[in-house]
């Protein structure tokens, strides 16, 4: 049995940190829904015109699009070793990019990303080269701020045990 300091991480397992899935945004229907419902900046009552005029007569499109992603869709996952695309459902992996590959986190909101408060967050190498894009995250700035954290845990975690290995 290993001693771990704190409890559940380990150097040497793989851990599951936060899981994201990709909102109606990530579509390029989506996006054009959030296009349309954001056109009309007047409001009445607080309430964009835009979202009184055509909310009731796209919602049935965004629930379709909601419903189709569940399961025909993606999931985004961070752990304390990488980024990884999953399907929805089941144990395919589609994509994985270890964090010691990547350089910077950025965020790109598309047109019409923005009424869905949801952005792209793309993953660069150190030349400056998309490594992955993951598309259409809700609330991106939150998953933008742990991939970055788990990036900075990640190299100091690797630094104290080339400290320690380098004791020996």
């Amino acid at each position: 049995m290993t001693v771990q300091a704190i409890a559940g991480v380990s150097p040497t397992l793989e851990s599951r940190i936060m899981t994201e899935f990709p909102s109606v945004a990530s579509t390029g229907v989506g996006r054009l829904i959030g296009q349309i419902m954001g056109c009309i900046p007047i409001r009445i009552f607080g309430v964009k015109l835009s979202s009184l005029l055509f909310g009731l007569p796209l919602a049935p499109l965004g629930m379709l699009l909601f419903l189709w992603n569940r399961p025909f869709g993606a999931r985004y996952i961070l752990t304390n070793r990488s980024v990884q695309v999953w399907a929805s459902l089941g144990t395919r992996r589609i994509a994985v990019v270890d964090l010691n590959e990547i350089a910077d986190v950025e965020l790109d909101e598309l047109p019409g990303q923005k009424f869905f408060r949801a952005a792209d967050i793309c993953l660069k190498a150190a030349n400056g080269k998309t490594i992955l894009r993951l598309s259409g995250v809700c609330d991106a700035g939150a998953f933008r701020n742990a991939i970055q954290r788990t990036m900075q845990s990640r190299r100091m975690v690797q630094s104290s045990l080339a400290t320690i290995a380098a004791r020996k």
